[in-house]
């Protein structure tokens, strides 16, 4: 299910219920044999799936399965908390408790509290009523639009809600008519994740905390707005999608703030990070409303500044001290023409900002602000759209071009290159764009969010003034609109209706049509997601996370399994257990093809022959510690074991002796093997073994590691396959990624399929020659016992190329010579 996520297949809802049923069915067998095994022992894990399957049949419904929470402060916000508080509070979440880089302190109301909030005023059946009127014509969408907020301001808050609201004054210790309010920022459904609804929906500045209920309504309120309901219908949310999480985070009070590009939107081959700043708070920035310093610098360290623009910055835009609200201020004659960030701060900015690209793994449009102190806080960091270069013209159309009549040329930034041609519509902030004819160029003073809701049916976009890392330009980007902005007077040169052709990347407003140079436009890329996509997203988190990883734990218990994953965990770790009670830890007769595996390296390795796996050999059969038989390696028939176990086995390369480790590496996963000595029989069956002569299910748990081998191996290539998972650990995210992406790197040179998901590698070999497949079961042993203590040398990225370079070299020299190929 989750290979559709990336988009290479087309499906339905009715895929979805199909495959959900099949997983429901194939968990509820497992969980039967389960308990054929144990009867009555894990009852529980019914519960559990009844649980689960609810709620993917409430999402297949209509239905979001959300959580009863109503208030999250940032601070406790996990990756189980993305649908209740949104993208946007999500990701400045992860980035403060993460990455511990500072975001304004900050709690959300969740989605479940609007939800709540709707459904106790009975507002979904008269919001679909007014929609309805609206979709058939009888209502203009402005008055629907209109209508329905006044309807969600007059709502009545419930008092579970109010409670929470309440909440925020102490969870963030806000003193009243003492210092600044707070910020009152939306964070809806798909805000700030693949789509940006950038500028779409209702932010509210220095709110003081009396107005809390009245601010919470208005933010709600703002998913109707014009703007917000083409947005959406364009990306084909359904009504029940609709919703808003609130957040309400501390006031910065900004001595500077801006906007940064980690990479170039329009030029990303210039390598290059883009920084927009001016003096006090940077909502106007964001708006495109008033002058800004530029910043180029070069995304290599040491970070050298390639260009720089420094404008006139007469006006700030500072907290109201009186509350609510900002008021402008003047800005001091000497500051004006200064530059609004020194050296040291641009250097902090493009490190942190090239950070926040590595961790999203994303290039990132990032809102910062630097506070009176000189600390830097980022305010929101989202993901940023990158157009494709487009191919230059030939030297025969340059030619032409020559000949053209030139209105602008050379002024302005790009925000978003394209060839368009039409008639010239300039517009106002307040245009109710009626008359918008489809197909204009839109040419506006500012490059306001306010012109988003023509933004779709516009040809391309020229602006006076306006910075290309605003508002606006996300969006021109997102619909993959020509833009032009910072020309300066493109509004007093052009004529409304006037014929023209406006080339973004050159910079140029010729008169006219130029049907030669559209041959060059780009082509626009769709970039809906569907409702079917949202749909099996929401799904897959009731299916894929993993909650359980350590047996240890309190919550490794039935009633602890949230997802199908965690089920599926939590059986196999319990199986393997009474496995080895029914196998092993029972007294059994001397002929059982069962028992412990002797090999020179310290694996303790249960084995369970289910056929043709062991050549048993009765007489001198000897019994290890704990009554466990001793079965030697010459012993093993099973041919993917018997590869595997000549690969673990190879001389030097499993390391015994134990590695220094920092405190925060200590429990590396790697480097924690039970030893025979120490094994006590509730610890007995970490590690086990189900072969048969030409199969093998190898399950390890090495530490805290979870890797899972399995492979079938026969004359018919078409039948065999090598199925290899690794998973967990107990070390920071950032070296559990470089150990996946190590592992990905080294099978991906065995020409296996590798999915890598933080610390999850599933790598997948099929459908080829018995040879082959021995050779990659043999090269699963070496990589088991090779990186079972690397952990804790993976400091920085460079170790992960140079391991798999010397992991290749020693398979190429170890394996061919030690075993023969």
């Amino acid at each position: 299910m989750h290979s559709k996520l990336g988009g290479d297949y087309i499906f339905d809802t009715q895929y979805l219920r199909m495959a959900t049923q099949d997983m429901e069915d194939l968990v509820r067998k497992l969980i039967g044999a389960m308990d054929s095994m144990t009867p009555g022992k894990y009852i529980g894990l019914y519960s559990s799936l009844r649980d689960i399957s609810k709620n993917i049949q409430d999402e297949l419904a209509g239905h979001p399965a959300l959580p009863d929470r109503l208030i999250i402060p940032f601070s406790e916000t996990t990756s189980k908390d993305y649908d209740l508080v949104g993208a946007k509070s999500y990701n400045l979440a992860r980035i403060s408790n993460e990455l511990e880089i500072r975001t304004p302190a900050g709690v959300s109301i969740t989605t479940r509290a609007c939800k709540e909030y709707m459904e106790s005023n009975d507002f979904n059946k008269r919001i679909s009523a007014i929609k309805h009127e609206c979709m058939a014509g009888d209502k203009p969408l402005d008055q629907a639009s209109a209508e329905i907020s006044e309807l969600i301001l007059s709502g009545t808050l419930p008092p579970e809600v109010r409670k929470a609201l309440n909440e925020i004054k102490d969870q963030l210790s806000i003193t009243p008519d003492k210092g600044p309010g707070l910020a009152v920022r939306s964070s809806a459904w798909g805000e700030d994740g693949n789509n940006s609804f950038a500028g779409i929906y209702e932010s509210l500045i220095n709110v003081q905390p009396d107005r809390l209920h009245e601010a919470y309504k208005k933010v709600l309120a703002a998913i109707y707005t014009p703007a917000a309901i083409r947005y959406r219908r364009r990306l084909n949310y359904r009504t029940r999608e609709t919703l808003m999480a609130v957040s309400f985070q501390t006031m910065v009070d900004a001595k500077c703030s801006g906007v940064v590009y980690t990479l170039s939107p329009t030029a990303p081959r210039d390598n290059t990070v883009i920084i927009s700043s001016a003096w006090g708070l940077g909502s106007s920035i964001v708006a495109g409303e008033s002058a800004t310093d530029q910043f180029f610098i070069s995304r290599e360290n040491p970070y050298r500044q390639r260009a720089a623009s420094i404008q006139r910055k007469e006006k700030a835009l500072r907290i109201n001290p009186a509350g609510p609200g900002t008021i402008e201020e003047t800005v001091p004659e000497e500051l004006q023409t200064k530059s609004s960030l020194n050296a040291e701060e641009i250097d902090t900015l493009v490190k942190t900002a090239l950070r926040l690209e590595q961790y999203f793994k994303k290039p990132q449009d990032i809102e910062f602000a630097f506070d009176q102190n000189g600390e830097l806080i980022i305010l929101q960091s989202r993901p940023l759209h990158i157009q494709s270069q487009v191919d230059e013209p030939s030297e025969s159309l340059l030619k032409e071009l020559k000949n053209r009549e030139k209105i602008l040329s050379g002024k302005g930034d790009v925000a978003q290159q394209g060839i368009a041609s039409g008639k010239v519509y300039i517009a106002r902030c307040d245009s109710c764009f009626t008359d918008f004819p489809s197909g204009a160029i839109l040419v506006v003073h500012h490059s306001s969010p306010s012109f988003a809701a023509v933004l779709p049916r516009a040809a391309g976009l020229i602006a006076d003034v306006g910075s290309p890392l605003g508002h606006l330009a996300t969006i021109a980007r997102e619909y993959r609109v020509p833009a032009l902005l910072n020309t300066e007077n493109a509004t007093e040169i052009l004529s409304p209706g006037q014929v023209i052709t406006m080339d973004a990347e050159q910079k140029t407003v010729y008169s006219g049509i130029l049907h030669e140079l559209h041959l060059y436009q780009a082509e626009r890329e769709c970039i809906d997601e569907t409702y079917e996509y949202r749909l099996l997203k929401r799904i897959l988190r009731q299916v894929e996370p993993l909650n359980l990883f350590d047996p240890s734990d309190s919550n490794f218990t039935p009633a602890g399994c949230e997802t199908f994953h965690d089920i599926t965990r939590f059986v196999h770790e319990k199986a393997v257990e009474e496995l080895i009670e029914i196998n092993i830890g029972t007294s059994l007769d001397s002929s059982s093809p069962n028992g412990r595996l002797q090999l020179p390296v310290p694996l303790d390795l249960m084995i369970i022959d289910i056929g043709g796996g062991l050549n048993n050999i009765e007489p001198e059969t000897k019994s290890g510690r704990y009554g466990r038989k001793i079965i030697e390696q010459d012993q093993v028939l099973s041919a993917p074991m018997s590869a595997f176990i000549e690969g673990v086995t190879i001389a030097g390369v499993w390391q015994s002796s134990p590695v220094p480790v920092d405190f925060s590496s200590f429990m590396s996963s790697m480097t924690r093997t039970i030893s025979p000595q120490h094994a006590v029989s509730t610890n007995i069956g970490r590690n086990l073994a189900v072969i048969s002569n030409n199969y093998s299910h190898i399950s390890l748990h090495l530490g805290y590691h979870f890797t899972i081998i399995n492979c079938y191996v026969s004359d018919n290539p078409a039948d065999n396959y090598v199925y290899f998972r690794f998973a967990g650990g107990v070390t920071d995210a950032q070296r559990r990624s470089r150990r996946a992406r190590f592992l990905s790197e080294v099978l991906a040179r065995l020409d296996f399929s590798i999915t890598v998901r933080e610390d999850l590698v599933i790598a997948r070999a099929k459908k080829i020659s018995d040879n082959d497949i021995m050779y990659r079961m043999r090269v699963m042993g070496v990589l088991v016992a090779y990186s079972r203590q690397l952990d804790v040398s993976m400091i920085d990225d460079s170790r992960i190329g140079s391991y798999a370079n010397d992991f290749n070299e020693l398979i190429k020299d170890r394996i061919q010579t030690t075993i023969g190929g």
